[in-house]
């Protein structure tokens, strides 16, 4: 039996994916490892959708070689988008990677590293449209808070985007798989699960009857016993329906937050990247929803620089979050991906992009910063994620807060407090962009 160390990058799919192989590598006896040094086999789980995505996973097996050179791991074995998108490349170029798999070959890993163990090079890349296969997971967050993939692949085929060529087409777990996995993660003490796929939105829609089935899986999520919050990330405008807005609103374990990638709202931009829906139609998405679910965050990403967007376009996109005041918003400059029609789409230079991105910043932070100052004065339930030795602080999030994207709420407190307690906070402060506040006793 081996030592294996994981490496995982990227998204929180991408974490799913690595915490199932950790699994699948544990029942086959072998010993996953928390820190890489004295592996046998380094298994390096990369990201491959954009240039910074790219660059950190080169940069992770260049490090993870220099160890290897110097004794101090054995084996590499590079899996997930990177490898699929660049399967020659990393061979002929990384010569120390001793294999590679693909997406499709997530349930090969312990044959992939039971043969790397034998002297042998191993190269699998099975089909990205199969479907899921159910397995275990080693969850490797903290232990009160967890992502449950309901679906992989994309059919939305985005003009500017890879994911359908890296992950397949679209498919969700059947219900029942995913209703005894949130139970089981229930059962050994995750308070907040986070609903989490390419396009959550789509859930079902290729399943027999072809409906929109996230409504009833939030429905059923919600009678768990143990869950105290669930959130939803990646729920796209255009499958926003009544149904699902009257379950946010209704069901109390549902945290009123809304993850929706917008990207623009112009609306030859959008349709170049073919995105459907308009300006307008965000706009009146987004009254609607605020109206049928009082308290509502919502968090989305843009790409600036995207082709068309000129000064005009940008200053649009500018007036559009002043007038919306989206809470939480992620800006990235556009990023020309090889293979995809947006590439081939005449657009600004990246210094612009970049530049166009960090003006979205600043006036997200200054919308932020309102956003922080409406709170202070009130008392929020706060989610304790840890304790913070320098600050000599603990610090945990509201519902308004994403675990590693959003922000934190420190706390004051004269009695100890325990990761995953939920505590009524009152916010008197702001730190760097951080709400503060000190514990009291919750209102009955």
């Amino acid at each position: 039996m081996a030592n294996i160390g994981f490496i995982s990058l990227g998204c929180a799919k991408n974490q799913v994916d690595c915490e199932r192989m950790m699994y699948r590598v544990q029942e086959a006896g072998h010993t996953v490892k928390s820190d890489i040094a004295g592996s046998d086999v380094v298994v390096i789980n990369t990201c491959g959708f954009i240039d910074s995505a790219k660059s950190e996973a080169i940069d992770y097996i260049l490090q993870t070689a220099a160890l290897k050179a110097e004794g101090l791991v054995g084996k590499i074995l590079v899996t997930g988008c990177l490898s699929q998108r660049y399967q020659q490349e990393i061979l002929t170029e990384m010569p120390e990677v001793d294999g590679i798999l693909g997406t499709g070959s997530y349930t090969e890993i312990v044959p992939a590293i039971e043969k790397l163990l034998s002297g042998e090079q191993v190269v699998d890349f099975g089909s990205i449209d199969a479907p899921e296969v159910e397995t275990g997971r080693v969850v490797t967050t903290l232990e009160h808070y967890a992502f449950i993939k309901i679906a992989e692949g994309c059919d939305n085929h985005c003009a500017y985007c890879v994911i359908p060529s890296l992950r397949g087409k679209y498919r969700s777990r059947q219900m029942d798989d995913v209703l005894y996995e949130a139970r089981m993660l229930a059962a050994n003490g995750v308070k907040e699960l986070i609903v989490v796929a390419q396009d959550t939105s789509r859930y079902g829609t290729d399943l027999p009857g072809h409906k929109r089935l996230l409504p009833e899986l939030l429905h059923r999520l919600c009678e768990i016993d143990g869950l105290h919050w669930v959130r939803v990330h990646y729920v796209y405008p255009d499958e926003i329906d009544d149904e699902f807005i009257t379950v946010m609103a209704q069901e109390p374990k549902i945290v009123k937050y809304l993850d929706i990638p917008i990207q623009h709202c112009n609306d030859k931009i959008l349709k170049r990247m073919n995105r459907r829906g308009s300006g307008e139609f965000l706009r009146e998405l987004f009254t609607k929803l605020r109206a049928g679910i009082p308290g509502l965050v919502i968090r989305t990403s843009l790409i600036t620089g995207l082709p068309g967007e000129g000064e005009g376009e940008f200053e649009e996109l500018c007036e559009f979050l002043r007038e919306q005041r989206l809470e939480r918003v992620g800006a990235f400059a556009f990023s020309p991906e090889e293979g995809t029609p947006a590439a081939e789409m005449e657009h600004v230079d990246t210094e612009t992009a970049v530049k166009r991105a960090e003006i979205v910043e600043m006036l997200q932070s200054e919308i932020m910063d309102a956003y922080n100052a409406a709170r202070i004065g009130t008392t929020m339930e706060v989610l304790v994620d840890g304790y913070d030795e320098e600050t000599e602080q603990f610090y945990g999030r509201t519902y308004a807060d994403s675990p590693d994207i959003d922000g934190r709420v420190w706390i004051s407190s004269e009695e100890p407090l325990r990761e995953g307690e939920f505590v009524t906070v009152k916010m008197d402060g702001t730190v760097d962009g951080d709400l503060c506040g000190y514990v009291v006793e919750a209102e009955v």
